[in-house]
């Protein structure tokens, strides 16, 4: 495993995943310490992209809670990758050629997560499928791809710093607007005039 290449964000998320187990007395990095070393990072991209296919994440934690009660405790193990955790980080690796990227990213670590046995079952009930995430992924990255150790800055300024009220929209979570009915139809005129400036986000696509 060539650890040298995975991103600052994956290296962060299995030294999290490592300290996770230690502090649980478990033998082995197991998929789920994985999984929630990824979605416990502030600024990483794990949490928005199930966010955006509509998982609940506080739901997936107390999942991943109970499992991580089921694993045995052993003390002053010496504890490394279980073998379920080794072959999805190759599943990880092997994901970042297909997809033309130079390092290893926490998306590709969560999609590898996908088919480990021990959260497939998790991520199905809860509407995490493989084509939803790489659909959402698209949308986020657009076609900026992994060329550096630290990515998730350039593709996810948007995310980071603005609202998606489309998606918002879409999925429901916005407030119903009551008695705003001449505010709105201001910013309907202004969003239609074609005299008159309006402001708009230049950037890369």
């Amino acid at each position: 495993m060539r650890f040298e290449r995975f991103t600052i964000k994956s290296q962060e998320a299995l030294q999290a995943a490592h300290q996770l187990a230690e502090l649980h007395h478990h033998p082995a990095i197991e998929p789920v310490h994985v999984l929630h070393a990824l979605l416990a990072q502030e600024d990483g991209l794990v949490r928005p992209l199930l966010e955006k296919v509509g998982v609940e994440v506080p739901a997936l934690r107390s999942r991943l809670d109970v499992e991580m009660r089921k694993l045995p405790n052993v003390q002053g193990a010496q504890i490394g990758l279980s073998n379920a955790s080794t072959e999805a980080l190759q599943k990880a690796q092997d994901l970042m050629g297909k997809m033309g990227d130079s390092y290893v990213s926490t998306e590709h670590m969560l999609l590898a997560l996908l088919d480990a046995k021990s959260l497939k079952e998790h991520f199905a009930q809860l509407g995490a499928t493989k084509e939803r995430l790489e659909a959402a992924l698209q949308e986020i990255r657009g076609s900026h791809r992994v060329t550096d150790m630290n990515p998730e800055e350039k593709y996810q300024s948007l995310e980071k710093y603005a609202k998606d009220l489309c998606d918002l929209a879409r999925r429901g979570k916005l407030d119903p607007v009551i008695g705003r009915d001449e505010e709105v139809r201001r910013v309907m005129q202004v969003l239609t005039r074609r005299t008159k400036n309006n402001p708009v986000l230049i950037g890369e696509a």
